[in-house]
């Protein structure tokens, strides 16, 4: 624990540069704006910028990228409570409440216990994280080739299982995202892999321009096409915004519950915000002494939720950092953006780069401050931006999408393929397909395979060695649960008579 808050005291004298300190803020300032805006979400941004920082220092671009991750989770419930269009599934609960409470005149106080509750859970759930990360990464280094390509298959098996409605589609999106990173020179025998006679593809398919052509032109087709012509009612911003004291006394206590809830959710392959934030609510309606106000407005189903949801997306960094695995959408796309500057989060990253990695927790703490002094004074101006027209926001995002993929190599093919996979992208979201499962793929599926050549060259051969080691079989044995555990529950289920 000495260790933890010595590596935390250097992060912090990286984070505190001015430079950083404005990459926090650039970051928490963009990440509260996609939070209010509907349908712009954090993955979304990120992938738009990825091309406008490629030249930029790793550190400053990873911190802003955090800071626009955590900023949404804070943003978000400005659009929950006034207009009851939750930004993403995590956020459909605060809507439950929050717009109730804005109805009945009390959309001030609401916003107020979101965005402290947020600040409350960050701050805990980023201290959680400075010390749960170095006993994690103690653990990872005894990983070997065949422990690496299990943990692997568990992030497809989750990540691909987790994301989306089915199952089914999600490994579709998988498959698609492991084929996509086959393309170009394989790296051990230098053979061309289905690059088609295409000299554009021998370097393989750039993962940015798969990135904003799936997050950003696919998503915002889509949106356009089914969501631009609803109907949509902003409740006014009336009264107080501050909290009474019966407001503080009925929202500590779910802030600090709701924590509880999230932040271990966040850190397991398998977990998301959707569960903590529903049982969260559950847990609240159950303890509170006013349970006839739900449904009907009460301050604790929007206190606990929205801490449950902002120590969610802190947690899911546990994995990222330590043990390179995505369990959002949005850690998927900061998970592109190491790759995007060389780097591979895991425990190597830990020991090459320590200033990077602490910098960048370092910088958490700082962000939430940072996004308290936003969130609450300046919520008029959020508020504001719910006014701008959708068919100028969407345009500008896809003119802003492909400025940035042609700007990376100034390329035709570039341009053509961000297209491609952005039409496909349309279609995948249209018929339910998740798309985060194919940015996973696409950058895991390399390093799996290099694994596994690596594993079977020490065993000479044997695939018993992915069995024959302790933690790599724990890791296979979680797999084929993940996989086979849903279908198991629902026959269970079903053969088994209500009584």
């Amino acid at each position: 624990m000495p260790e933890a808050f010595g590596f935390l005291l250097q992060g912090f004298a990286v984070a505190l540069t001015w430079q950083n300190l404005l990459w926090c803020l650039l970051g928490c300032t963009l990440g509260t704006a996609v939070g209010v805006l509907p349908g712009v979400g954090p993955a979304l941004t990120i992938a738009l910028l990825l091309p406008a920082t490629a030249k930029l220092d790793a550190t400053g671009a990873l911190i802003m990228f955090a800071g626009i991750y955590y900023g949404a989770m804070f943003g978000g419930s400005t659009t929950s409570i006034l207009l009851n269009t939750p930004g993403e599934s995590a956020s459909i609960v605060t809507a439950i409440e929050g717009n109730r409470m804005a109805r009945r005149g009390r959309a001030g106080p609401a916003l107020a216990t979101a965005a402290i509750g947020s600040f409350v859970a960050g701050t805990i759930a980023t201290l959680l994280l400075s010390l749960v990360a170095p006993p994690m990464v103690e653990f990872a280094l005894r990983f070997g080739p065949a422990e690496y390509f299990a943990l692997m298959v568990l992030a497809f098996t989750t990540v691909s299982g987790v994301l989306g409605a089915s199952m089914l589609r999600g490994y579709a999106s998988l498959f698609l995202g492991l084929a996509v990173g086959l393309v170009g020179i394989d790296a051990i025998s230098a053979q061309q892999r289905y690059t088609l006679g295409i000299p554009e593809l021998l370097d393989g398919i750039d993962v940015v321009v798969v990135a904003v052509g799936l997050f950003a032109v696919g998503e915002t087709l889509y949106l356009a096409a089914y969501y631009s012509r609803a109907e949509e009612k902003l409740e006014r911003l009336g009264g107080s915004i501050w909290m009474s004291r019966a407001d503080w006394a009925r929202s500590w206590k779910p802030w600090l519950r709701g924590t509880a809830f999230g932040f271990p959710f966040g850190s397991i392959p398998a977990g998301g915000a959707e569960i903590p934030t529903f049982l969260s609510y559950a847990t609240e309606k159950k303890l509170s002494k006013h349970p006839e106000e739900f449904g009907q407005g009460a301050i604790e189903g929007v206190a606990g939720p929205e801490a449950a949801n902002n120590a969610s997306s802190t947690g899911s960094l546990v994995p990222l950092l330590t043990l390179g695995l995505p369990t959002s959408a949005t850690a998927a796309m900061i998970l592109a953006a190491f790759q995007q500057f060389g780097l591979q989060p895991g425990p190597n990253l830990f020991a090459s780069s320590p200033d990077l990695v602490w910098g960048l927790i370092a910088s958490l703490y700082i962000g939430n401050v940072m996004l308290l002094v936003l969130n609450l004074p300046l919520v008029g101006l959020w508020v504001r931006l719910l006014a701008i027209p959708r068919p100028l926001l969407y345009a500008g995002i896809l003119v802003f999408a492909t400025l940035g993929a042609y700007g990376l190599r100034q390329s035709w093919f570039d341009l053509m393929l961000l297209w491609l996979i952005g039409l496909g992208g349309f279609l995948m979201r249209r018929y339910d397909f998740p798309v985060a499962p194919v940015i996973v793929g696409m950058i895991l599926g390399p390093l799996a395979e290099n694994q596994f050549r690596r594993a079977l060259a020490i065993s000479q051969g044997d695939p018993t060695v992915f069995l024959s080691h302790p933690i790599s079989a724990v890791l296979m044995a979680l797999s084929v649960a993940v996989l086979i555990g849903p279908w198991l529950w629902r026959r269970v289920r079903k053969e088994t008579p209500l009584t």
